[in-house]
């Protein structure tokens, strides 16, 4: 039997071309491999942590099906569904929550960065991590793709895991994080992480418009023959060798480097656009995917609670 993989992308706003490189497209090759039997899940309950207007939310939660689609996710290949319509994830949660202790969950990372930060801290951010482990265990979820800095998730759902099955007798597996060694840190047109807080990015299905604004606005050095910031961003679209003889070429000539970087991403980014297009003009068909997932995940996730409840005596 194929090992189970399990993903998910928060609903939280415009992917850009970092998201793409960092995560996405290793993400939509792993879910698209006959490897695994792979659940994509969008965790709109999550996002409720950042996102709290109605409309967004729905259109957020749609776009992000439509983004993984116009990438090559095979909805056929792969179970697509929102958080929300699997009522199990949150039954879970509760479950896990009289488990888990708050000393505990206050070593989580989100919960330290928003505390560092000053900000009121909401029970919403400080239960993630519960909330995360009841989504990953509902499956029998063998692996989880992440990047380094979120292999910390997995070691929560195999610790709230292992204390289930010691408390309540052996009921779930415990999941293995699979990381993502070549994730790209890609930068920003200021030169920084490219990130939607920092407002330095390009979106990842930008219009040919977008891409002239963004590029012709990085950040360059002046007194350097090579923007360094220009050719960290090439070196995604082109092979480097072909990269090193262009800026040889053109020493000093910012505004010609930026040009053919411009067409580059324009070539890149103009097929996936067309796709994308080509499916956002049916959204209804997209419901009906996401409606067909969310019964599957529903038959294999209310088996699963169905286990728990009986193992913690209310059925």
């Amino acid at each position: 039997m194929k090992k189970i993989l399990l993903s998910g992308v928060k609903p939280s706003g415009r992917p850009h071309i970092g998201n793409y490189f960092g995560a996405m497209k290793q993400f939509v090759e792993l879910l698209a491999s006959d490897k695994y039997e792979c659940y994509f899940f969008i965790p709109d309950y999550h996002a409720l942590n950042t996102v709290q207007n109605a409309e967004e939310m729905r259109h957020n939660s749609l776009d992000v099906a439509i983004d993984y689609m116009a990438l090559g996710l095979d909805p056929t290949k792969a179970t697509l569904f929102k958080q929300s319509d699997v009522s199990a994830h949150t039954e879970l949660a509760w479950i896990f929550d009289t488990l888990v202790s708050v000393p505990y969950l206050q070593r989580a990372h989100a919960y330290k960065d928003a505390e560092a930060k000053g900000t009121e801290i909401s029970m919403g951010t400080f239960n993630y991590p519960v909330l995360m482990a009841a989504d990953i265990l509902l499956y029998d979820t063998d692996v989880v793709p992440v990047g380094q800095d979120q292999k910390q998730h997995i070691e929560y759902a195999r610790d709230i895991a292992a204390k289930f099955n010691n408390t309540f007798g052996e009921t779930f597996k415990l999941p293995e994080p699979f990381i993502l060694e070549n994730m790209a840190t890609v930068p920003g047109t200021d030169g920084r992480k490219m990130s939607k807080s920092y407002n330095n990015t390009i979106p990842l299905f930008a219009t040919r418009e977008e891409i002239v604004k963004a590029v012709m606005g990085i950040v360059t050095d002046s007194g350097a023959d090579v923007p360094t910031n220009v050719y960290a961003m090439h070196k995604l679209f082109r092979p480097e060798g072909d990269i090193k003889a262009l800026y040889e070429a053109n020493k000093g000539k910012y505004k010609a480097l930026k040009e053919a970087l411009i067409e580059d991403i324009d070539a890149f980014l103009k097929p996936l656009r067309e796709r994308r297009a080509e499916i956002a003009k049916n959204e209804k068909q997209v419901m009906i995917v996401l409606d067909k997932g969310a019964e599957k995940a529903h038959g294999k996730a209310s088996a699963k609670l169905r286990d728990v409840k009986k193992k913690i005596g209310v059925l």
